[in-house]
């Protein structure tokens, strides 16, 4: 079971930084033509300010290079103004550099110096980079692999609400690493971060009302997570479904289609 490293920074604009007033009107501003995916407004809006140094615009026309968004995709230029913001301590400039590094995008791949973004804003109470450096802990790059390490910096992350690390805490339960083996403990992990549409969650619930680890054995629960699973995009979870399906009477697998259905129009909540 793999576990989530955060990359999303680099497909969303984030700029919920702190700004002094004399820019506030431009940040929003910034923010609005994003929004409306008016890119060459926001550009217009953003690069001289970034000429200028301020932190919050050098670190949202980074993402905007990162994406190619009123701009030709260009990371080495985005890795150039996340640095500049970074250097300031903008916290979304340093998770995001973490990300390049990582990912060998703009820069020349460096787990260890990936780590060391992460762990600057994951000091500062980050959830995204806390997952992140969960991760790294977890597969030991950039670092000594040490599961407890792992375990500390996804609980963390995930006591604050944060999807994939609730799913990575799930994983660290279901198979023991870094924490004692504790299947219910798991599936109350994989249940969260299934509740906000997380397809691997989701799949994961799936697989645990199947084999009944963690709960009592139900196929039809294990039906519906895997047809939700589907849905929310999980390659593997029709294959499931269908095996599940193959143990259950038609009168089963209307009742699990039904759940699926009523599941997914409360948007994943409430669905056990």
């Amino acid at each position: 079971m793999k576990k989530f490293l955060i990359s999303l920074s680099l497909l969303i604009l984030l700029a919920t930084v702190l700004a002094t007033s004399a820019w506030d009107g431009p940040l929003e501003d910034s923010l609005a033509a994003d929004a409306k995916g008016d890119y060459a407004t926001e550009l217009k809006i953003i690069r001289p300010l970034a000429v200028q140094g301020v932190d919050w615009a050098q670190s949202n026309l980074g993402v905007m290079y990162a994406n190619g968004q009123g701009v030709v995709q260009d990371y080495a230029e985005a890795v150039k103004w996340y640095r500049l913001a970074a250097a300031q301590g903008n916290a979304k400039a340093q998770l995001n550099l973490g990300v390049m590094y990582a990912k060998g995008q703009g820069v020349v791949q460096d787990y260890a110096e990936a780590v060391k973004w992460y762990r600057l804003v994951a000091a500062q109470g980050n959830a995204k980079a806390q997952s992140n450096l969960g991760v790294m802990y977890d597969t030991g790059q950039g670092v000594v692999q040490d599961y407890a390490e792992a375990v500390k910096w996804s609980r963390l992350a995930a006591a604050q609400g944060l999807a994939p690390a609730q799913f990575n805490l799930g994983v660290s339960y279901a198979t023991g690493q870094g924490v004692v083996q504790d299947y219910a403990e798991a599936v109350k992990w994989y249940r969260l971060a299934a509740a906000q549409g997380l397809a691997p969650a989701q799949f994961n619930l799936g697989v645990m009302y199947d084999t009944g680890q963690g709960v009592v054995q139900d196929y039809i629960r294990a039906h519906m997570w895997f047809n939700l699973g589907a849905v929310s995009g999980d390659k593997d979870a029709v294959k499931n479904r269908d095996i599940v399906a193959s143990k259950m009477t038609p009168q089963q697998i209307g009742e699990a289609q039904k759940r699926a259905r009523e599941c997914q129009a409360r948007q994943f909540k409430n669905c056990d």
